[in-house]
């Protein structure tokens, strides 16, 4: 469950506060009529949600510039207060626990990261802790509280427990990773699977800001795929939605770590790109790194293996688009260093795939390095901060 380790809470407790705040976050600045407008509220409910988030400081009101025609007395602009409070975001990998600072509008203010040597739950905590616990004695010159901790992992993650179910390259089964981190920080701790934590960060301030609908398909050790559906991130009734990676798209393909043949993840992964190259080359290739700098040297092997890596995702991918019909779909991740090689093949083969309209879709290629993805983790942070807690 989330952590109950809270120190200054947000002071309104309404679903209507905490959509117009995050549309003035993404938005930003804006009248109260536009964010009425864009939230879908009445002016009324904005000026109520709007009048405690300005006392505590969380909002701020600038007189408009002029740059805007208006009757009578010029609107006032309504903006998120970064400098207000501070959050943490951590995205742990099985290479590295990276964390940053933000401020409340979610901007980074500092970056760490630890080189993991260990796997072990007890071994990645206590980088956890020791990045936690530098960011925040930095954060003193800031002038603001740290108000949260949120923690981004791969794989099957229950983000109503704080339960990293089940994380393929970590190992980890079962792990109550917010109630761990929460005791080791004393900070109130999120987590959330890495890619819905990414697909947040873009839905507030990327590609898919303004966007009902859309989809993040992460490319890299595994193929991730985090979902907005009608403007809400969407995790489904197990929390595994958009698991693209585990749509089986060749069913005599090769097994893949979950028991099933021929998956995206089993012929896309980062592994699984290596083992084909290593296979059809007969070379000893180390990592994805040398398998790229085959391909690119023309090694055919190696570029066919890329080819059929691309046209895996672009079916995936258009499975994404005939079930839900994206306006867009942002593949990113660490992957994309080589996707000149196989960008092409996911494009073809997604056109291919997608039935009518659903080929409309915008298909967008955007490199994001791991401070991005720890980011979303802050981002997921500020959300449950935000956020009003059921009541029962």
């Amino acid at each position: 469950m989330r952590s109950t380790t809270r120190g200054e809470t947000f002071p309104v407790s309404t679903p209507a506060a905490s959509q117009i705040f995050t549309t003035v976050l993404s938005h930003g600045p804006l009248t109260r009529l536009e964010a009425a407008r864009r939230a879908g509220l009445s002016p009324a409910a904005v000026t109520k949600a709007v009048r405690p988030l300005l006392a505590a400081g969380y909002l701020a009101e600038d007189a408009d510039d002029g740059g805007r025609p208006a009757l009578g007395r010029p609107a006032n602009l309504v903006r998120v207060d970064g400098g207000r409070a501070l959050f943490i975001g951590v995205k742990v990998t099985g290479d590295a626990v990276i964390a940053v600072l933000t401020d409340l509008c979610c901007r980074i203010r500092l970056a760490r990261r630890l080189p993991v040597t260990d796997r072990a739950v007890r071994a990645v905590l206590t980088s956890i802790a020791e990045l936690t616990h530098g960011l925040r004695v930095e954060a003193e010159d800031f002038g603001a509280p740290v108000l949260g901790l949120g923690i981004a992992v791969s794989g099957d993650v229950d983000r109503a427990e704080g339960v990293a179910r089940y994380s393929p390259f970590l190992d980890w089964r079962g792990v109550p990773l917010a109630e761990l981190a929460s005791l080791t920080t004393g900070l109130p701790v999120v987590v959330e699977n890495d890619v819905r934590a990414l697909t947040v960060a873009e839905q507030w301030f990327g590609a898919g800001v303004g966007l009902s609908d859309f989809a993040v398909v992460t490319v890299g050790a595994g193929i991730g795929c985090g979902l907005v559906v009608h403007g809400r991130l969407v995790a489904g009734a197990h929390g595994v939605a958009g698991e693209i990676g585990h749509v089986a798209v060749d069913p005599a393909g090769p097994l893949c770590h979950c028991g099933n043949r021929g998956c995206v993840e089993a012929i896309a992964g980062d592994a699984a790109i290596v083992a084909r190259v290593r296979q059809v080359t007969g070379r000893q290739v180390a990592g994805p790194a040398e398998a790229a700098a085959l391909a690119h040297a023309g090694v055919a092997g190696a570029r066919e293996a890329y080819a059929r890596a691309g046209e895996a995702i672009g079916r995936g991918i258009a499975t994404v688009a005939n079930l839900f019909g994206p306006e867009r779909v942002i593949i990113s991740g660490e992957g994309l260093a080589a996707h000149d090689l196989f960008a092409g093949h996911i494009r073809d083969a997604f056109t291919a795939a997608a039935f009518g309209s659903a080929a409309r879709c915008d298909v967008q290629t955007r490199p994001l390095p791991f401070e991005e993805w720890a980011r979303g983790a802050a981002a997921t942070a500020i959300h449950s901060f935000i956020t009003p807690t059921p009541q029962g």
